[in-house]
Order: C-alpha cells, then structure tokens, then sequence
C-alpha cells in the first residue's frame, strides 16, 4: 500500500482538523461500506468563511505574512487558501473577459482586485451588480459628483453611449482608475488622519448639493436598532448582550437623535473607498450603501474600521485615540458639528457595532460577531475618555 501526502489530495481544513490528532505520522483511512451526505458543520462553515475573509484581504492588498499572523496559519496555508479560492472565480473571470467587449477593451489585462470589482489594464475598474437598484444608486451619485468636479472615478460610456452592460445575471459599470497606494502608517502619520476629516467633511458638503437634484433612501440608524437588529438579539435569546443594556443604550441615542443633523452619509468611509496616493487625497469611490443617515455615522464608522483592521495596521489603543483626536479636529476645519452630535458619538459606535454583531449573527459568522462584539466593549469602556476628546466635554 502507498501512502500519499494528505496536502496533495485533501482540503487545506480538513489537513488542518486531522492536524489536531496527528501530525507527521501514517494513518490508515479505512473504506466506507456506504456513502451517507451529511451537511457541512458549524466549524466547517466557519472555515468556508474564513477562507473568504482570507481572499478578500489579500485581493485588498494584506500580505500572506500578514495574513498568516491575523489568522495563525502558516505562509503556505494562505497561499493554498488563496489559490482555492480563486479557483471559484475563474468563471467570472472569463466571463468579465467576455463582457468588456461592450466597451471595445477585450485586449487589456483583466484582474480581480475585490471580490466585486476587477481592474481592466491600468486605466479602468468594472465592478459588478446584482442589485440594479445599487447599481443605479452609485450611476447617480458619481455623475453629478463628477459634475461638480468632486475627484471620483468617472464612468465610462460603452460602445453603445450607455451607462452600465448586463447579461443574464449581472450589471456591470466600467469607471476610470484613480491614482492611489496603500495607507498603512495613518497611527504614525496625523497629518493623514486630519486630512482624512477635513476630505470626509468636504464629501458631506457636496452630498449636501447631491440631495437637493434627486432623491435618496432614507434610512435610520435608530430605527434599525429598535426594528431589525433589536428582532435578532431577541430571536438569539439576547446572545452577547443583556436586553436591560441594550435598553440603556437606545434610550440614550433617543434624547439626541431627533437633533443630529440627516443628510446623504457615503455609509462605507475607510481606506479603501477614500484613497491617498503618496500622502495626498487623490478620489473618493464606492458609494453603492449611499443614504440619507445622521451624518455623524461616517465619522463613527471610519473610526471603528481603523479598530476592526487593528491587528493588520498595528495599531495600538492609545495611536486609535490620536487619530480619532486629529480626525475629528480635521473635520471641524471644514464643517463644524453640533454639541448633540458630539455627545452622541460613542453611542452611535456601540450601535454600529451592535449592528454588525446582528447581522454576523444572522450569517452564522460568530468569530466576526465576536470580534465586533469586543469593539463594542472598548467603545462602552471608553465613554468618557471618547467624548473628552471629541470635545464635547
């Protein structure tokens, strides 16, 4: 009997589970008298989404090294994850070779920078929809954004004179490639983080013009607490938080939220959809979540996204606080904020937070709802230290 290397035949989880009992050892995998179908388990579907997370990250610029630390796996196990997953979406690929056509661009190089979205040789991005109505959302706001001469990524026409292609499945719009590189240094760089609120603040102001030439979807992050995402913790049998704490903090978001300024909020602001090249700002992209929110959502949100990417940016609690001091004081150089808006602010980070828990909960993603779970811990654990900094104290 032969015995064969369990890399070359098994799945990179499974080597990892037999990993568990026994390593660099034979053992003998006895033949089945019947083949019985059973469905994948908990852990199983935790790998299929780590893995996912996995690929995303490296399509985002994280290194395997990186990787490898953020998720205790060794180099090679990333790389094979990684040529795994690709795999999968091989077919896209050839399909999006296929689709360019429309814009007369079949001969350039095609490569897949997110899970969405792929870059056409060096010049252009097509990214990919399912939902027409986020499709059109995003036309809308990068047309009269670039209208107004605000740096985005403009569309570019087919062959046809036409916004976006589709096929059987998806739609698909074709914008120019703005200049950026990765930022990585924002805790050891104030001057990006205060440029980062002065860019953001600037984004709010042409927003603001943006609503008064169409209509937008309205939505509230305080509705969501009370409606959706209050259902799910009650459905869980209130999993990671106690219903009289949860309580507590939607009364508090209530004495302020009826004076919170609402306006069109971009709803997905970090690094990757506010881009730097070489230091300077160079374009803002991706405003598919576009909606009219409290504005402060997007400061809060960017801030929770640098505490999410901790372990990836290395950054410490006490760097978090610096930036947070000169990203707030950078936004207020261009657009002041209100003192309710202010005193609003670590309530609204423990909601979105609580936001995520939920809807991790619903995918059955518990290291993610874990994770932002301990974000809301540190916001709670910080209250004070956060509203003293923001200024409202």
């Amino acid at each position: 009997m032969n015995y064969k290397n369990a890399n070359h035949i098994l799945p990179d989880r499974l080597v990892q589970e037999i990993q568990q009992y026994v390593q660099g050892e034979y053992i003998y995998i006895p033949i089945r008298d019947k083949i019985i179908s059973v469905a994948p388990t908990e852990y199983e579907q935790e790998l299929i989404k780590r893995n996912q997370h996995i690929f995303t990250k490296s399509l985002e610029g994280v290194s395997n090294r990186e990787l490898a630390d953020r998720y205790h796996l060794s180099d090679s196990s990333i790389r094979r994850i990684i040529i795994e997953q690709r795999k999968g979406y091989e077919a896209m690929n050839n399909k999006i070779r296929q689709i360019i056509n429309v814009w007369g661009i079949e001969e350039m190089e095609v490569k897949q920078i997110y899970d969405s979205a792929w870059q056409i040789g060096e010049a252009f991005v097509l990214k990919t929809y399912k939902d027409v109505n986020m499709l059109q959302r995003n036309i809308k706001i990068l047309t009269i954004l670039e209208d107004m001469e605000i740096p985005v990524g403009g569309i570019v026409l087919t062959k046809d004179k036409k916004t976006y292609a589709k096929d059987n499945e998806y739609y698909y719009i074709l914008t120019n490639k703005l200049s950026s590189s990765n930022i990585t240094d924002i805790h050891k760089n104030t001057a990006i983080a205060s440029e980062m609120g002065r860019v953001l603040a600037r984004l709010h102001k042409a927003f603001k013009e943006c609503e008064s030439q169409d209509e937008y979807w309205d939505n509230s992050l305080l509705k969501e607490m009370n409606g959706w995402i209050k259902d799910v913790f009650v459905k869980n049998n209130w999993k990671y938080i106690e219903e009289s704490e949860f309580g507590i903090l939607t009364d508090r978001l209530v004495k302020l939220y009826d004076k919170l300024p609402v306006q069109l909020i971009h709803r997905d602001v970090h690094l990757g959809n506010f881009l730097f090249n070489n230091g300077k700002f160079s374009g803002y992209i991706d405003f598919d979540l576009s909606q009219r929110n409290i504005r402060i959502f997007d400061l809060c949100y960017f801030m929770l996204g640098l505490l999410s990417e901790e372990e990836v940016l290395d950054i410490s609690e006490e760097q978090w606080f610096d930036i947070l001091k000169h990203f707030f004081e950078g936004y207020e150089q261009e657009c002041k904020l209100l003192i309710e808006e202010k005193q609003a602010v670590p309530y609204v980070m423990e909601s979105i937070e609580l936001l995520f828990v939920a809807w991790f909960m619903e995918q059955n993603d518990i290291k993610f709802a874990e994770d932002a779970m301990k974000l809301y811990q540190f916001v709670e654990r910080n209250v004070e230290r956060i509203l003293n900094i923001v200024g409202c104290k």
